[in-house]
Parts: structure tokens; C-alpha cells; sequence
């Protein structure tokens, strides 16, 4: 399956801490630029061959997200979620107890959420529904992704009355996330990107653990679709490693 650096995210009207840090798109593509949008076009390929097939759907959704998350303009960007949702909803059609169809389908709900602005606010609801419902289904998928992206969703929204921001759900949940799947270095670093500001005295030694399972995770993570995780990955781990010895 074609991975992810997952939404820390969405750009909506300034609500939302947008870390969308592709290198500059103006001049030459980029290889993790290519890389998507061949594996979206492939996907579209198999998929409309293979309209009633669960795998296929999978793939072609999880492309969608790729590919809409790559430096477009908000037309492109629009067509493409709009493919993932449409994918999503016929598949969960035919099999409602999808965890990977709640999960993609959320997924791509949030790239339509990001060519909005106010209008993305109707839309944030829903995707916590759908992840929530991904999460029930299985918990695991995506190494911990349905309680990884809830994490990010309840940190970085507004909270109530505007929306469903809330740091103690964002905590629980990204804990969550790490102790299902502490081979994942994302779920390490969504933590201790939010302990740097809520809870400094816990990052010293959660970033010990994540040098710890680094080596292997650079083993298992390995190949040109893990490109764009590692591009993300690796400026967090510095730029936390920078902040260590400021802190309390």
C-alpha cells in the first residue's frame, strides 16, 4: 500500500497549522511529485477495469489522497478528493463494514475540506465520523492511522462552540496511535510535536525511544513510496532534536 506523511494539514482560512512541505513544485517535478501521480493514474487504470473490487478501490482511494496532496491548485485538488470520496462511498456501499473505506474515505473529505474555507467546517464532523468508524473496525490499520489522524483533527480544529478541537481528546488519541504501532516513526513525532508545547518534560525521553526504533523503521519503511514520508520525517526529527536543549 502506498503510504502516507498523514494531514497536519488542513489550511482552512488560517485554522488549521498547515505543514505541507513538498520542495518547490515552480521548476522541476519533483520525484515524489512523479511518483504520485503515476501511481494515481495507474490506480484510476485498474480500478475502472475493476469497479466491484475491494483492493482496487483501496488503492485508487489511497492514490486519490496522494495525489491531491501534492502541490495543486484547488481545482485539481477538488477533482481528485472528489474521485476518493465517490471511490469510498461505492465501496462502503457493498461492504459498510470497510475499515479501510471509513478510513480513505475521511482521508479524502479532507483534501475537499482544504480547497474550502469557512465552507470546510460542515465537513470536519463527517470526517470524524468516518475515522471513528474506522477506528471501531480496526484499530490497527494504517498502523494506528484512524487514531493518528483523530489526534491531529482534535488538536489542530477550533474547539467548541466553532468546532471539535479538543487537546485532551488530541492527546489521548495520539497516544493511542503510539502504543498500538510503536514501529511507526509518525506516531512518535505527532506526540512530541504536541508534548513540545503541552508537556516539555516528556519529550526528552520519547524521542530516546524514537532514535531507538529509527534504524529498523528505515529498514521496514524503505522504497520510492516511502519517499515522501522520509522527506517529512526526517526535517521533524531534526528541527525536535534542535529543541531539545532548550527545554525545562
Amino acid at each position: 500500500m502506498n503510504r502516507r506523511r498523514l494531514l497536519t494539514w488542513l489550511c482552512l482560512a488560517g485554522l488549521w497549522t498547515a505543514r505541507l512541505a513538498f520542495a518547490g513544485l515552480d521548476g522541476d517535478v519533483t520525484s515524489s511529485f512523479a511518483l504520485a501521480e503515476r501511481a494515481y493514474n495507474a490506480a484510476k487504470a485498474h480500478y475502472q477495469t475493476n469497479v466491484n473490487d475491494d483492493a482496487a478501490a483501496q488503492q485508487f482511494a489511497s492514490a486519490c489522497f496522494d495525489w491531491a496532496d501534492q502541490k495543486q491548485t484547488d481545482d485539481v485538488r477538488e477533482a481528485v478528493s472528489h474521485e476518493g470520496i465517490q471511490v469510498c462511498r461505492a465501496w462502503l456501499q457493498r461492504k459498510p463494514d470497510s475499515a479501510a473505506g471509513h478510513y480513505y474515505l475521511g482521508m479524502n473529505l479532507c483534501q475537499l475540506a482544504r480547497t474550502k474555507t469557512l465552507g470546510a467546517l460542515p465537513l470536519v464532523k463527517e470526517i470524524e465520523k468516518e475515522w471513528l468508524a474506522s477506528l471501531a473496525l480496526d484499530p490497527h490499520f494504517d498502523f494506528a492511522g484512524a487514531d493518528r489522524n483523530l489526534g491531529l483533527l482534535y488538536r489542530d480544529t477550533p474547539g467548541f462552540p466553532l468546532s471539535i478541537g479538543s487537546k485532551t481528546k488530541a492527546e489521548q488519541s495520539l497516544a493511542h496511535a503510539l502504543e498500538l504501532s510503536p514501529e511507526y516513526p509518525e506516531n512518535y513525532l505527532n506526540l512530541i510535536e504536541t508534548h513540545l508545547k503541552r508537556k516539555p518534560t516528556a519529550v526528552p525521553a520519547e524521542f530516546k525511544k524514537l532514535l531507538e526504533i529509527l534504524p529498523a523503521a528505515r529498514k521496514r519503511f524503505t522504497g520510492p513510496q516511502w519517499q515522501s514520508a522520509w522527506e517529512d520525517w526526517d526535517p521533524r526529527i531534526e528541527k525536535i532534536k534542535s529543541k531539545l536543549p532548550g527545554l525545562p
